[in-house]
């Protein structure tokens, strides 16, 4: 198999591995405060969180630019530190697909937490127990089967994502071009063999990771 075939999926496969980390840790710590904190603007706030699920990958895309691009503060930064602008590399990829992802993972660790009842954290905190262990041993466990369909969900949206990476990281082919940006090159140039070997590869992943999913959530019921 060619470069331009392997290429474009070695790059999808990093991108939704590194974002699904960064989605798992920040989903994990968001999700765990917003499932046991009230407080006024909660509703404000997670609605925020949710966005990104609704609005159009172009919106997002366009938000990613203003925030992270040259004239911003935090773009300048980010330059001034790694002597490079982040826009129209892979690191922005990672970026876009984080955030469109970041919805699923928040989602599905505070259900997953709200579900576990207070009483059974509060009985291991009589018995001795601190947060870091009712965390580690009672909160996250009985949320497990949520937390791991949030972390495949994520992995699949980060894997698919298209607009928001298109807007910000580009197509650069062996350098930002993803799986689902070269199947719009394929087809815009009528390659009609490698976009159906592009679209058949993402049916297939998917299939198999919302199949997972089923099984945990068949298996919670």
């Amino acid at each position: 198999m060619n470069n331009e075939f392997l290429d474009p999926i070695e790059l999808s496969i990093k991108v939704a591995i590194v974002s699904s980390v960064l989605v798992f840790f920040s989903g994990m710590i968001v999700g765990k405060f917003m499932a046991r904190k009230k407080f006024p603007g909660k509703i404000v706030l997670e609605t925020i969180f949710l966005l990104p699920i609704v609005l159009p990958p172009s919106v997002v895309g366009f938000l990613l630019i203003i925030i992270f691009g040259k004239n911003s503060v935090v773009g300048q930064a980010v330059e001034w530190l790694f002597h490079q602008p982040i826009i129209f590399t892979w690191w922005a990829a990672v970026i876009a697909a984080s955030v469109v992802a970041f919805p699923l993972m928040y989602q599905a660790v505070k259900t997953g937490l709200e579900s576990v009842h207070s009483e059974i954290e509060d009985a291991s905190r009589v018995d001795g127990a601190n947060e870091w262990q009712v965390l580690r041993y009672i909160s996250f466990p009985l949320a497990s089967k949520a937390i791991v369909s949030g972390i495949i969900l994520s992995f699949t949206r980060a894997l698919g994502e298209f607009g928001a990476t298109l807007m910000v990281a580009g197509n650069i082919p062996g350098k930002t071009q993803t799986i689902p940006t070269a199947i719009y090159v394929a087809m815009d140039s009528g390659n009609l063999e490698l976009a159906w070997k592009f679209v058949l590869l993402m049916i297939s992943i998917s299939f198999l990771l919302l199949f997972t999913v089923k099984q945990i959530s068949k298996r919670i019921e």
